[in-house]
């Protein structure tokens, strides 16, 4: 979508927004189903009316005093009990806040992990017919964690159960008979542990004696190279597809017989069985294409201004975080927000890295990002030696060199990256060094001298291509994993132009402070070298015959929605960012608002406290939970 578009959609009336959710009663033992009244058949829902437009009004709020510790992540929500349960990282637990009147939050408890597992910390929540499932990770994080039950209404522990390694994220299906967590399985900072990831299927049709399957990679084992081929990043150090593979998010059908599991930093989708706990494939997402008008990105942070322009030769490597599902014509279709995150491990090991004299240890872990200045220095990268310098890179090759046939453009020459080199230009853009080198069939690199002379005795690498972190979109793809439509350059693009205000009162320009840091202030064009505004959480909903999607910006902040219904022509509706103070360059000093949304919940009208929908927004940097309410116009 070009910019025009989108600022004709903010100018005009907007279109229109949110979510109805099936919502059970519940007997506190097992998921809530529908009453039916004795002698009658089952009660047919009223029919919501489906608004024009809406726009997003912040209404209330939670705040834990918590600044940059990530007090408040992942919220849901429970009908019956009017109450909010927000993850908390930095406490390791979930506040439970009372909702009766959204306006006003009032935290009234906590769920606490430690008797169920010592030591361990609360990563995520999902609520249904009144019954909340927590996802537990382990200390260490290798280790199996735990999903634990709680009645939603006293806080009282159900039962838990083991699951696999860091269980990151968990979802309820439709039913509610059954609960699925996205369990990750990170290594251990020195990558010398890495679990493999999976998924985690616990039935809980007697919530009180959950059974659990897991749909795991291993069938995948052996597969590396033909993945490899088809675009799936697979390349942990001395990682098989089970371990490299690390769920992020699931989503379900609404039959609750699919799942698709985003594998963020393999940029793949997983596409799972529910029912027989069976990865049934893992496909690419592909990559984003720079070079194409209406996909560009400012890729530099030195000149503070928006400078978007396409750079042909750099590909966007999606790698989603959030990713929801929806029903449109009769198929499943799915949302990514398209965030971007880089393997790296071991940054804070002084060993790693080496000093200069003593090289680097790649025992001690993994880094995959590497500033393009510094990959394609005509001297070689070992000026970086203790500094930056991956030793996994360092053991490649003494440098790299851009191929000339693709990037000429910019001044590419052979044994010379000319101005494409520059701070204004390319240089700035953090990239991974891990892929677009040419390579032999065995996926040995093709080497070449420092004058760009193909030479097997040559020490430095070809860049044929420059692989960028996250696509700075969302995007909608059917439920193949084949890409139906990505918002391109538009939320850059929006952010640019004069159509976009920041503030609860909407205000202040978003160009003044384009691409800024959510922890810092004075910081306008701060993330424009890597990730942009970095979309990274999304939820969808329905409000009459209409669906809608709700993005999350952790950077810059602030909510979109888009009317999705067309999987293939979305229309924006609204942006809300409700932080307040951009220029104090500590804002933790000052009362700044709402600062780098994590996860998104919607709650339908039928289901809300105050009877209007309502979208909950937690905020790890400034540690609060946003009560943000859609006001319909019909």
């Amino acid at each position: 979508m070009q910019v025009r578009s989108i600022v004709q959609a903010f100018s005009i009336s907007v279109l229109s927004a949110a979510a109805l959710v099936a919502c059970g009663g519940g007997n506190g033992i097992g998921p809530g189903k529908p009453v039916t009244p004795p002698g009658q058949g089952p009660v047919k829902p009223v029919e919501e009316a489906t608004p024009v437009s809406f726009t997003l009004e912040k209404i209330g709020g939670y705040e834990t005093g918590v600044f940059g510790k990530s007090a408040a992540e992942i919220p849901a929500f429970d009908t019956a009990s009017r109450r909010a349960f927000v993850v908390n990282a930095q406490s390791g637990k979930v506040d439970v806040l009372e909702l009766t009147d959204p306006a006003k939050p009032v935290r009234v408890g906590e769920l606490a992990s430690e008797s169920v597992l010592a030591g361990s910390e609360i990563n995520s929540v999902a609520v249904h017919g009144g019954i909340v499932a927590v996802a537990i990770q382990a200390k260490p994080k290798t280790a199996n964690g735990r999903v634990a039950f709680y009645q939603a209404a006293d806080l009282s522990l159900l039962s838990h159960v083991e699951v696999g390694a860091q269980p990151d994220m968990l979802t309820f299906t439709p039913d509610g008979r059954r609960v699925l967590t996205a369990n990750e399985g990170e290594p251990s900072d020195d990558y010398q542990t890495d679990p493999e990831g999976s998924v985690s299927i616990i039935h809980i049709d007697n919530v009180k004696t959950p059974v659990v399957r897991t749909a795991d990679f291993s069938a995948f084992n052996g597969r590396e190279s033909e993945l490899r081929k088809k675009g799936v990043r697979i390349f942990g150090p001395n990682a098989n597809a089970a371990r490299d593979f690390e769920p992020e998010y699931v989503a379900l059908s609404a039959d609750g017989k699919t799942a698709w599991a985003t594998l963020q930093e393999n940029n793949a989708l997983a596409i799972i069985d529910v029912d027989a706990a069976k990865v049934l494939d893992v496909v690419p997402f592909g990559y984003k294409d720079h070079g194409v008008a209406g996909k560009g990105i400012d890729a530099s942070d030195t000149d503070l201004k928006a400078d978007i322009r396409t750079w042909p030769g750099v590909l966007g490597m999606y790698l989603p975080d959030a990713i929801a599902a929806y029903q449109a014509g009769g198929r499943t279709y799915l949302v990514t927000a398209n965030e971007g995150d880089a393997r790296a491990w071991g940054e804070g090991d002084a060993a790693y890295w080496g000093d200069g004299v003593v090289p680097g240890d790649a025992s001690k872990g993994f880094v995959e990002e590497f500033r393009a200045k510094h990959l394609i220095n005509a001297k070689g990268w070992g000026g970086r030696a203790g500094d930056d310098l991956p030793p996994q890179l360092n053991a490649l090759a003494k440098g790299g060199l851009l191929n000339p046939a693709t990037f000429a453009y910019c001044g590419a020459a052979a044994g010379t990256p000319g101005a494409c080199r520059d701070d204004d230009k390319l240089g700035r853009l953090t990239v991974s060094w891990t892929q677009g080198y040419q390579t032999h069939a065995d996926g040995s690199p093709v080497l070449y001298t420092s004058k760009g002379v193909q030479d097997p005795a040559g020490d430095r690498l070809m860049y044929d291509q420059l692989y960028a972190y996250g696509a700075r979109s969302f995007s909608i793809w059917n439920d193949k994993g084949e890409q139906v439509w990505d918002s391109g350059d538009a939320i850059e693009q929006f952010f640019a132009s004069d159509a976009c205000k920041l503030g609860a009162s909407r205000t202040i320009p978003c160009k003044d402070f384009f691409n800024s840091n959510h922890e810092a202030g004075g910081s306008l064009d701060n993330r424009s070298d890597n990730k942009g505004p970095e979309p990274e959480g999304v939820v969808v909903g329905k409000i009459g015959s209409k669906h809608f999607a709700f993005i999350g910006l952790e950077r810059m902040g602030g909510v979109l929605a888009y009317d999705i219904t067309n999987p293939s022509a979305p229309q924006f509706v609204d942006y809300l960012n409700t932080r307040e103070d951009w220029t104090t360059k500590d804002p933790s000093t000052v009362q700044a608002g709402d600062l780098g949304p994590e996860g998104l919940a919607f709650i339908p009208a039928a289901q809300s406290p105050n009877g209007k929908p309502l979208l909950l927004v937690g905020n790890e940097v400034s540690g609060s939970t946003t009560v943000m309410q859609l006001n319909l116009q019909y």
